[in-house]
C-alpha cells in the first residue's frame, strides 16, 4: 500500500511506458498520432493508455478528462503552426507577408493533421478566450499584433482579426471536408458514391462533386487573403 500511495515503485511503474517517462507533451504527442492514424473517434484515455503503455489513470495527471486531452490537440496544433512560422521567418518581409505566411503555415499543418481541424471550430466554440492554451492565445496575439503593424487602428483591428479568421477557417473546413465514400473504388463517381445522390434533385452537385474533391491548395487560400489583405489594411502594398 505504502508504494501505491507514495512515491515509490508504484508510482513510477505508472509514470513509465514504452516510450519512457510521461510527460505532457509526450502525451499530446502520442494523442496526435492516434487521432491522424485512426481519426478523433478512435481516441479515447484506454486508447492512449494502450498507445503509451500505460494504464489510463496514469494520463489524468497531464489531461484531467476528455475535453482537456481534445484542448490538448488544438494546442499541439498550434504548436506546430507556430513551429513553422519560426523555422520560415527569414523567408517573409512586412506584416502583410507575415499574415499571409500565418495561413499557408494553418493550411500546411491543417493538412498534416486533418483529423484534428475540426477540433478548430468545436472546442473555440466551447472553451472562453482566457481558458484556451496559451499556444492558441499566442496566435491570437501575434494576428492582432500583425494587424496593428500594418497600420488598421485599433477600432477596425476586430473586424479585419474577424474576417481573416473566417476566411481561413472557413477554407480549412470546406478544402478539408470528407468527400470519399468508397475508397477502395476506382472510378471517380463511385469513389465519392454519387449514386447515392439523386440526380434530379442534387444536378449542380452531381456535376461539381469531383472538382469539389480536389483541393484548393495554396493557390486558392492565397489568393483569398490577398483580395481580404487588398481591403483591410491601408497600403496594400
Amino acid at each position: 500500500m505504502a508504494a501505491r500511495n507514495g512515491g515509490g515503485p508504484g508510482r513510477r511503474a505508472s509514470d513509465r511506458g514504452k516510450y519512457g517517462r510521461l510527460s505532457r507533451e509526450r502525451v499530446l504527442a502520442a494523442a496526435l498520432e492516434v487521432v491522424d492514424r485512426e481519426g478523433l473517434s478512435a481516441l479515447s484515455m484506454r486508447r492512449l493508455g494502450a498507445e503509451l503503455g500505460v494504464e489510463a489513470m496514469a494520463l489524468y495527471r497531464y489531461a484531467p478528462s476528455k475535453d482537456a486531452l481534445l484542448d490538448g490537440l488544438v494546442e499541439a496544433l498550434y504548436t506546430e503552426i507556430g513551429e513553422v512560422l519560426a523555422a520560415d521567418a527569414e523567408q517573409r518581409g512586412g506584416p502583410r507577408a507575415e499574415l499571409r505566411g500565418t495561413a499557408v503555415a494553418t493550411y500546411r499543418v491543417a493538412l498534416a493533421h486533418p483529423h484534428v481541424v475540426p477540433l478548430l471550430a468545436t472546442r473555440i466554440l466551447s472553451v472562453p478566450l482566457a481558458r484556451r492554451p496559451h499556444a492558441v492565445l499566442r496566435e491570437h496575439e501575434r494576428v492582432l499584433a500583425l494587424l496593428a503593424d500594418a497600420g488598421v487602428p485599433e477600432p477596425a483591428a476586430p473586424t479585419a482579426y474577424r474576417a481573416l479568421m473566417s476566411w481561413l477557417l472557413g477554407y480549412l473546413f470546406v478544402d478539408l471536408q470528407a468527400m470519399t465514400d468508397n475508397p477502395e473504388e476506382t472510378d471517380p463517381g463511385f469513389r465519392l458514391g454519387l449514386h447515392r445522390i439523386p440526380a434530379q434533385d442534387f444536378p449542380q452537385l452531381r456535376r461539381l462533386a469531383p472538382a469539389l474533391a480536389e483541393r484548393g491548395g495554396n493557390a486558392e487560400l492565397t489568393t483569398g487573403i490577398d483580395a481580404l489583405l487588398d481591403r483591410l489594411l491601408p497600403d496594400a502594398g
